[in-house]
């Protein structure tokens, strides 16, 4: 990489900022000052025209500095030239040269490609020698070893032995002496065996809970995913998260159980029970948040690029959210973490059809006498990272 290179990339990052102006309106011009939906926008049309994308975070790492210090991948460089018009990245330098700037095709060659081929070109004299001369190998034959016999005779040893038959009073002398050498082995094992009761009391004596989860409205299972916080007291709340469809199982020794439980399009629920008499399976129902299936229904996920049905669907949304709505959007890079929507904008955003729509999910949502009022939601990022 040259310090030409990086001087193309500037030229090639204008190209890229014009060729978008030509068919949309951004809130900046200036590419270095997108964000948010305007990003969104940027990668549609990348998807739309050169057939590929890059990501958010590679977006950040290198249209937000000017001017770049480090080159991105080739794949990515010649992704954007093509969005530009260009065949490849190294057409597009071939048609920007600066003056007294030479290109030779070895610049399609990655780093890597270029230092195995040095390798090969150094190591080759090497090689080329071994086959003209080969070492040879001289064989010696082995020297005679003396290898001495000896023979052991077998020799027959009669021994006379007498058996005789312990007294009581020995055999009760053995047992003495038995325990009193193997006293502390014996106090030792026990102590190792109240240890171990002591250690594992809480497993011998907890008891499994389990608890699944169905649809109030429609006596089916919730297909969700449901977040479970278990509260204790002087404690941090400990978070499960089970599968759509599946069930909580809990193991405790205590006497009391409080649970509090999320779910998508659900109204938040508390539970507690005394664990004293209560069941070990229960079935607990979930109420459906008519809001969160509201919003979640009205986006554009099931319009199928209807212009009246869309259209339908902006109106329902604008009654359904206050005009004061607090609108959060929260982004997975830490570069910037979390934009600031107002009402129209997040409206126009869930009612555009594009290809990270189906990508939205709503985290949190609030609603205050028959509006909503507070939106947190996010856009996962799926596309493959840049290294």
């Amino acid at each position: 990489m040259t310090d030409l290179d990086l001087l193309h990339f500037e030229q090639l990052k204008k190209d890229v900022q014009a060729q978008y102006l030509e068919q949309h309106t951004p809130s900046f011009e200036d590419i270095s000052k997108w964000k948010g939906i305007d990003i969104i926008y940027f990668q549609e049309d990348l998807r739309k025209k050169a057939k590929g994308n890059i990501s958010e975070k590679s977006f950040y790492t290198y249209f937000k500095t000017s001017p770049v210090t480090k080159l991105p991948r080739i794949d990515m460089l010649n992704l954007l030239s093509i969005y530009t018009g260009y065949e490849s990245w190294y057409e597009f330098k071939k048609q920007h040269l600066f003056a007294g700037e030479l290109l030779t095709e070895d610049e399609n060659l990655t780093e890597d490609e270029i230092k195995e081929l040095e390798k090969t070109v150094s190591t080759s004299p090497n090689l080329l020698q071994e086959v003209l001369s080969p070492e040879k190998t001289e064989f010696k034959s082995p020297e005679n070893i003396d290898l001495q016999k000896s023979n052991t005779d077998n020799q027959i040893i009669n021994k006379n032995t007498e058996i005789s038959q312990p007294s009581a009073f020995e055999i009760q002398k053995t047992k003495k002496n038995f325990f009193k050498k193997n006293a502390w082995a014996i106090i030792t094992s026990i102590l190792i065996l109240i240890t171990g009761v002591l250690g594992f009391k809480d497993a011998i004596f907890q008891k499994t809970y389990t608890y699944c989860f169905t649809d109030a409205d429609r006596a089916v299972s919730v297909m969700n995913t449901i977040e479970i916080k278990v509260i204790k007291e002087n404690e941090s709340p400990i978070l499960y998260k089970i599968k759509p469809g599946e069930c909580f199982r809990y193991s405790t020794k205590d006497k009391n159980l409080k649970l509090r439980i999320t779910a998508p399009f659900y109204e938040d629920l508390e539970v507690n029970r005394n664990l004293e008499n209560a069941p070990e399976e229960e079935m607990i129902e979930l109420k459906p948040d008519d809001y969160k299936m509201a919003a979640n229904y009205f986006s554009i996920k099931d319009a199928n690029g209807n212009p009246e049905l869309l259209k339908q669907k902006r109106k329902q949304l604008d009654n359904l959210i206050s005009n004061n709505a607090i609108i959060y959007q929260v982004y997975d890079n830490a570069t910037y973490g979390i934009e600031t929507l107002d009402k129209q904008k997040y409206i126009t955003l869930v009612t555009t059809p594009t290809t990270s729509l189906k990508n939205l999910s709503v985290i949190e949502m609030k609603r205050e006498k028959g509006k909503i009022v507070s939106i947190k939601f996010k856009i996962a990022n799926t596309d493959e990272n840049n290294k």
